[in-house]
């Protein structure tokens, strides 16, 4: 069974950091793509970052310089670091996986990211 658990969400005021984790279990962690997206209610969701297998890393225009995306194989575990947040930034956020070979993708449940004025 597949579980991709997000943690690290919560409230914060403008300018401030959080650290978001993301514990998966039940695929190769060390052969998927992971990424982080967000959504607010009434949008679609969008991406804010991703990273390869190799590390390759790719964000969001509106969190670059902001925001880094690392992982830790050893722990199967995708982090998403914001600093600087923004009440824009407010938002559920997603983790999600893709099987390098599989292609398979998974989502976690999300987290809620509050950034207050």
């Amino acid at each position: 069974q597949v579980q991709l658990v997000e943690s690290g969400g919560g409230l914060v005021e403008a300018g401030g950091s959080l650290r978001l984790s993301c514990v998966a279990s039940g695929i190769i962690f060390s052969h998927s793509t992971m990424a982080w997206y967000r959504q607010v209610p009434g949008n679609q969701r969008e991406l804010v970052a991703l990273i390869g297998i190799k590390g390759t890393t790719q964000y969001a225009d509106s969190v670059k310089g902001r925001f880094t995306i690392s992982r830790d194989n050893a722990k199967n575990t995708v982090y998403l670091q914001m600093n600087s947040l923004k009440p824009e930034d407010t938002a559920v956020y997603y983790c999600f996986s893709q099987g390098l070979t599989s292609l398979r993708t998974y989502w976690g449940q999300g987290t809620q990211v509050t950034v207050s004025s």
